[in-house]
């Protein structure tokens, strides 16, 4: 990747902070709980009006709109060349109890730099395009869905007859959004990827540090835990008699989170705890639990889920259990381009921002696009480390600093 063109000087171009967070704000009415966050889960009612409203956006800056097969929204702007694009963006949808910046600050910021480059009168060598990637949040499906069908880590028919569990697929919800299906062909040649996002963690705040440069991802794995005992009468069956899969369920959750915390690089969650077919006066026989783990290297990963697993089946054997797993996801490790990562490093470093390095441990479509493109990923500051929750906060100040970092590696990596 050239990015040797160093001397242009764009010292007087910045991105308007307060038409940033006007976007941001006005963006966050849809789908606004009453708690100041936002519900706008993928293929949604409120998802595809957040779309259309992003669309006008981009429609009045002149840029050109479309959708691939999967739904993923693409804004073109044109460049001096027929080169491939540097592409920007990040995801629209939420949590159910998600906040107004997690996703949406990559794309706002994304579109903030093509305005502040059309106002401007910049027009650069390469293309440049602002995506919104499809469920990247995981609600409905699996998540970073979108990216993982554009970057090919999973097939565009496989991806369409997954089904939200209420039997429909997600042909079915994208062919019901007026912003869903397209024609723009998946998979098309780009010159670099670089997402703006929130961190989502307390790592920046904590150092006092303005910009995140982030260079690359913890590996992740979540499995479906099943646990399988025997149905017997809650008064009338001693303790030492039970075959209780509610009880190793719990002990499991609790082995993973004593595993985790013995390296600060670890992480494990355990959540959706399903019992099938229960009842207050039966010992629980069939208990299915979902985990899920982290770790910043793949021999690590794998460490962590030996020791995990071993310990687990030790309890399940001692209580006369029967214990099974299966993958649900599994996302390697991720290292981001060095070259991409010497641009934001040098752009935070030219405008005066405090700045560090980091490893990301939550999962960003940015991950899928680094098994195929030259990535990178700013981080802008998150208030007491919040994210999921209607809490998530990001000050103004900050995401305009992240927003110039961006526009300043954009306009290094696009010339």
């Amino acid at each position: 990747m050239d990015t040797s063109n160093k001397n242009t000087n764009y010292n007087n171009v910045t991105i308007d902070e307060d038409r940033l967070w006007k976007s941001l704000m006005d963006m966050a009415l849809i789908g606004a709980t009453s708690k100041g966050g936002c519900n706008r889960i993928a293929f949604s009612k409120q998802d595809d009006e957040a779309r259309s409203l992003y669309r006008k956006w981009c429609e009045s800056l002149g840029l050109k709109v479309s959708f691939d097969a999967f739904g993923n929204m693409f804004a073109y702007r044109a460049g001096k060349e027929n080169l491939p694009p540097v592409v920007i963006g990040s995801h629209l949808d939420t949590q159910p109890t998600g906040g107004k910046f997690d996703g949406i600050l990559g794309v706002l910021g994304g579109l903030e730099v093509v305005r502040t480059l059309v106002n401007a009168d910049i027009q650069t060598k390469h293309p440049i395009i602002i995506a919104n990637w499809t469920n990247e949040e995981g609600v409905v499906m699996r998540q970073m869905l979108g990216s993982a069908v554009f970057a090919g880590a999973l097939d565009l028919k496989t991806a369409l007859l997954l089904d939200d569990g209420h039997g429909n697929t997600a042909q079915d919800l994208l062919s019901r959004m007026k912003n869903g299906i397209g024609n723009q062909p998946l998979g098309f040649p780009i010159h670099s990827y670089l997402e703006l996002h929130i961190e989502q963690g307390p790592i920046l705040e904590d150092n006092q540090k303005q910009i995140g440069i982030v260079t690359g991802g913890f590996g992740f794995r979540r499995y479906q835990l099943d646990f399988t005992g025997e149905d017997a009468h809650a008064g009338s069956t001693p303790m030492a008699k039970r075959k209780d899969a509610m009880l190793v369920a719990a002990k499991s959750i609790i082995v993973a989170d004593e595993t985790v915390k013995k390296d600060d690089n670890a992480r494990a969650t355990s959540s959706i705890l399903t019992v099938h077919n229960g009842s207050p006066v039966t010992v629980a026989a069939n208990v299915s639990l979902i985990l899920d783990i982290r770790f910043p290297n793949e021999e690590g990963l794998q460490k962590l889920e030996d020791d995990i697993f071993q310990q687990i089946a030790t309890i399940a054997k001692q209580n006369g259990v029967a214990f099974d797993w299966k993958y649900i996801v599994r996302s390697q490790t991720v290292h981001f381009d060095e070259n991409i990562i010497n641009v934001v490093t040098d752009a935070a470093k030219t405008l005066g921002y405090s700045s560090m390095r980091v490893v990301s441990g939550a999962g960003h479509d940015a991950f899928n696009l680094a098994r195929k493109y030259p990535t990178g990923m700013i981080f802008a500051p998150s208030v007491n480390g919040l994210s999921h929750n209607e809490a998530e906060y990001t000050k103004k100040e900050d995401c305009a600093a992240a927003a110039n970092v961006l526009l300043r590696s954009v306009l290094q990596l696009a010339q």
